[in-house]
Formats: C-alpha cells, sequence, structure tokens
C-alpha cells in the first residue's frame, strides 16, 4: 500500500490547477498552426517501402491573439509549478521527499477500492 501523506488543502489546490491549466493549454495548442512564425510548408522524402511522403502546408503564424494567449499559459504554468515546487510543506519532510512529491500528483485522483 502506498504511503500517504498530509498534504495542506492549498498544496493540493495548486497541484489540480496546474494540472488543469496544463491540460487546457495542451487542448489550445492543438488549435494553433504548427508554427509561430510564418513559414513555408515541406514535403519529405519518400519512405522506403512505401508511397508516404510526409509533409506540412504553409503555416501562418500565430495571430497576436494566439501569441499572447500562449504567454498567458505559460505564465500561468510558470507561476503554478514555482508555488508547487516551493510551497513551505516540502521543508516539513525529512525522508521520503520524492516519494511525496510523486503521490502529491495523484492525489486528486479518486482512490482505488
Amino acid at each position: 500500500m502506498p504511503k500517504t501523506f498530509p498534504f495542506p488543502q492549498d498544496l493540493l489546490d495548486a497541484q489540480v490547477a496546474l494540472h488543469e491549466t496544463r491540460a487546457a493549454y495542451e487542448k489550445y495548442a492543438k488549435t494553433l498552426p504548427w508554427s509561430a512564425e510564418p513559414m513555408p510548408g515541406w514535403e519529405g522524402d519518400k519512405q522506403l517501402h512505401s508511397s508516404y511522403r510526409c509533409h506540412k502546408e504553409d503555416s501562418p503564424g500565430y495571430t497576436e491573439e494566439q501569441a499572447t494567449e500562449v504567454r498567458r499559459f505559460q505564465d500561468e504554468l510558470r507561476r503554478l509549478s514555482a508555488e508547487v515546487m516551493t510551497h513551505p510543506y516540502w521543508s516539513t519532510l525529512s525522508e521520503d521527499v520524492v516519494a511525496a512529491r510523486m503521490a502529491l500528483k495523484h492525489a486528486h485522483e479518486p482512490a482505488e477500492a
């Protein structure tokens, strides 16, 4: 049975916010052009024993709104990461710090029966 840790609520909340923000950023990133700057498309060489050729269409680059939203997500992810990593709770542990950090990442998941 894995060891449990008495995480303070603000640390748990920060970790959940980090998970949610990361998931929202990844979902948003899937809607963006493949390049932040305008770039021409390309086509790769034909693959051995296949007729497949990898390719990318031209990228218009990010709009100013998209670039602003990416920066906002990145700033929030840095802030939440720092909040979790530098929380005073970690200084109360003398051992099992790595196990506690790993447990925190899964603390929001429902317990298995």
